[in-house]
């Protein structure tokens, strides 16, 4: 009985970073993608994030991250996915250069609840020069708009996609993924010369 080719390369490795506002969905899109237990580092929130963290838009949310998420999902037989979830406040955005040192692209996760809490994360990843979209998290009783609007309201570049997704549902957050490598592995492909 023959038996399958075994392939003895490693695995390619990609480290992508999921970023947004407070409360936009980057730990649920972690851990719902995630095929290993993701690494979480939440706390609950307390009185003493009252006047910080701002739960307008996200009464329900009882936890924030304070470092940040951590998870893995293999794309077909050689692409490992290394996933870090950035904390959304303002406080902890000294993390962001650690976690996106070496990352192929980020998805910046955009409630339309608080659009405009992406921007930060827009800002950052363009004046880096690293690939990014822009993921729409269709909470339920989000309001929801046209791609095109939203790419009006936070100013993007034309060839910056935009996604609309569920950050609960692992198909949703696996198809957003695929969008960003494909997206990253355009950007560094290099330019034919007329």
């Amino acid at each position: 009985m023959a038996s399958a080719p075994f392939d003895q390369r490693m695995p390619i490795a990609i480290k992508i970073v999921i970023a947004g506002g407070f409360g936009a969905g980057k730990t649920t899109m972690v851990g719902a993608v995630s095929e290993t237990r993701p690494l979480r580092t939440e706390e609950l929130l307390t009185d003493l994030s009252v006047g910080i963290d701002d739960t307008t838009g996200v009464s329900g949310k009882t936890t924030t991250t304070v470092a940040m998420d951590f998870g893995r999902i293999t794309l077909g037989s050689r692409h490992v996915l290394y996933l870090f979830g950035t904390p959304g406040q303002e406080r902890f955005w000294f993390y962001w250069d650690d976690l996106a040192q070496g990352a192929l692209g980020a998805v910046v996760l955009a409630d339309t609840r608080r659009l405009a809490d992406c921007f930060p994360s827009v800002d950052y990843f363009e004046r880096r020069g690293t690939p990014f979209i822009v993921a729409v998290n269709c909470f339920d009783d989000a309001p929801r708009y046209e791609v095109d609007e939203i790419r009006l309201a936070l100013q993007l570049d034309p060839a910056v996609p935009i996604v609309l997704c569920d950050a609960r549902d692992r198909a949703s957050c696996r198809d957003t993924l695929i969008t960003l490598v494909d997206h990253a592995m355009k950007r560094k492909q290099p330019h034919p010369v007329a």
